[in-house]
This record gives C-alpha cells, structure tokens and sequence, in this order.
C-alpha cells in the first residue's frame, strides 16, 4: 500500500526549497565581501577626515 502524503506540507517544503534557493542567487549577485566592505569604510573614514581637515572655523 502506498504511503500517504500531505499534499500541503509537500507543497511548503517545495516552495522553502526555491525561496533558499534564490536567496543564495541573491547572496552571490548582491553581496560584497568582508575585505570590500573593509575598504569601503576605510575610503569612508579617509574622506571624513580629509573633509573635516579642510573646515576653516573649528566647532566648539
């Protein structure tokens, strides 16, 4: 005899399954690695500071 099968819960296991699938796609097309986002914040800090050098009155 066959075994029976919740059609619902195959239904929601197939779609978990596409949802991790594209957010892995997601993951790789979008994200940015530990050093690219390391040196972004680098170039962040070197600009703040370059612009903050160049303030002609200081804050009190």
């Amino acid at each position: 005899m066959a075994k029976v099968v919740s059609l619902n819960k195959f239904r929601k296991a197939k779609a978990k399954k596409q949802r991790q699938k594209t957010a892995e796609q997601n993951r790789v097309r979008h994200g940015r690695t530990n050093a690219e986002r390391e040196e972004a914040e680098a170039e962040r800090q070197r600009a703040e500071r370059l612009l903050d050098g160049a303030k002609l009155t200081p804050e009190d």
